[in-house]
């Protein structure tokens, strides 16, 4: 894109004059059309050290009401982002319905450096541009206006505002080592660019190349691109998005009604055997999983009053209390509502050498927000795909993912919401939505065979939890998850 690329010629003085005023009214008025129709707006700013990109950002932001916006400069990663997925610290970032983030800086600058110094190698470059690609495509495709910039300057240039800057003590410090390296091999760095833009360059997210030299025009270039794309995302609302196909390998999954019920018991005297045992060698691996730094991440889903929590309470009980975290998820808050589905879990991954234990997870959008109306057709048909993107970012970072449905028949659940309500003291437990639920059995039903059928991948397959027997399920599941956590510790 950069090598053939060839600027426009900027207007006559006054026509600029006349253009700056108009865009920034028209921002201006837009903001609020922007909260109206609930639309969110990404704009990354990335381009040469230099270039302008944080000042450009405070040109853009002085046309929008403070309320509405956030701007976040997303500079090297921390230790602490570091020890969590590539994309978490910008999923992290991603605006509410109704507002703009503006990022200084983000995916294409960590990508492009670490490609420079060394550190990725072709796969794992390859492996990072596709997900950057899902990333952008999966924003966009739930609603997102993602708006991509790239301030461009030639060499000469970037030399020139480096020095000008080096020559004042109160600016000195915005020039670092890397910058001026960058400037020494900017020939490199031009193809490093080149690649990285042309690989992440699409139609729903196109790239802007900004021609930064003058810096009124590169504001009125920022400015009309910005009101061209929110007018035509505010025509876009309604529009469905096309459902791809399922590209992981899946592992067969029977349906539910072929599980058979019977026999899965186990007596007391061998279940409070197995379960100290097991425990103990689930406390033992968890050291050494935190000393290696593998992540993981045990989900739970299954019928209600089918024995999740008590289920999760035998895995917890083994594990040390600074290393795991449980996380029961209800329904969404207003804030999480106003931003895209997954992002509610990205928020709560854990630290590699962690645990997270999720009760009730993202598969909600295909079961009660598909059953319950929360959600369109196209939005939990589309799920099933960019649940299992979401699942193989996190199996590329090193997590050991672990999927219980957790099984129980009618007559089960019946028997156990009736001593629910019966007694007092678990009478909490049961509510008339659980109620309301039980007469739904047979569509929650094909809406779970129909997950387990396309997201039981081979790197996050599902595994059923005959829980009948509560001591059963929960000896079955401490088996699963050592036998997991072995084989990813070797």
């Amino acid at each position: 894109m950069l090598k053939h690329w060839i600027p426009a010629n900027p207007p006559e003085k006054d026509a600029m004059k006349q253009r700056l005023e108009a865009a920034r009214k028209r921002l201006y008025e837009l903001q609020m059309e922007i909260k109206n129709h609930k639309i969110p707006v990404l704009v990354l700013f990335e381009g040469w050290d230099a270039s302008g990109k944080g000042s450009m950002i405070g040109k853009v932001i002085r046309n929008i009401d403070p309320r509405f916006f956030k701007v976040a400069t997303m500079s090297a990663p921390t230790e602490e982002d570091k020890r969590r997925p590539f994309l978490y610290r910008f999923f992290k970032e991603i605006p509410e319905a109704g507002k703009f983030t503006f990022l200084d800086g983000g995916w294409m600058e960590q990508t492009c450096r670490e490609v420079m110094n060394g550190q990725l190698s072709r796969e794992a470059y390859d492996n990072r541009i596709n997900s950057i690609r899902r990333f952008e495509r999966q924003l966009t495709d739930n609603g997102y206006l993602v708006i991509k910039f790239f301030m461009h300057i030639d060499k000469k240039e970037q030399k020139k505002r480096m020095e000008i800057l080096l020559e004042a003590e109160d600016t000195q410090w915005r020039v670092s080592e890397n910058d001026l390296q960058q400037n020494d091999r900017y020939k490199k760095y031009m193809k490093v660019f080149d690649n990285y833009l042309n690989s992440t360059n699409s139609s729903t997210a196109p790239w802007y190349i900004i021609d930064a030299k003058n810096r009124k025009w590169a504001e009125l270039q920022v400015l009309e691109t910005l009101i061209s794309n929110i007018e035509v995302g505010m025509q876009n609302t309604a529009h469905s998005v096309p459902i791809l196909q399922n590209v992981f390998p899946l592992v067969p999954m029977p349906r539910l009604a072929d599980i058979s019920l019977e026999g899965k018991t186990l007596d007391d005297e061998t279940y409070k055997t197995e379960l100290k045992q097991l425990q103990a060698k689930l406390g033992a691996l968890h050291n050494r999983l935190y000393r290696k730094r593998v992540p993981v991440i045990i989900t739970y889903e299954g019928w209600d009053a089918a024995g999740k929590g008590g289920n999760i309470k035998r895995i917890a009980g083994a594990l040390d209390p600074r290393g795991f975290e449980v996380l029961p998820i209800a329904s969404p808050e207003p804030h999480e509502k106003a931003r895209h589905y997954l992002w509610r879990f990205w928020t709560r991954l854990p630290k590699d050498g962690h645990i997270a234990i999720f009760d009730r997870t993202w598969y909600g959008r295909v079961m009660v927000e598909r059953l319950e109306g929360f959600c369109s057709e196209n939005d939990w048909r589309r799920a099933y795909n960019e649940m299992n993107e979401f699942e193989k970012e996190l199996a590329d970072w090193g997590a050991v993912i672990i999927k219980f449905w957790v099984h129980i028949d009618k007559d089960t659940q019946l028997e156990r919401f009736t001593e629910r309500q019966n007694n007092p003291e678990k009478r909490w437990k049961i509510t008339e939505e659980d109620w309301r639920n039980r007469e739904k059995w047979d569509v929650y039903e094909e809406a779970v065979d129909e997950m387990l059928q396309k997201t039981s991948t081979t790197f996050a397959p599902w595994y059923i939890l005959e829980s009948v027997d509560k001591k059963y399920a929960r000896i079955q599941a401490l088996n699963i998850v050592i036998e997991r956590i072995e084989e990813a510790l070797k």
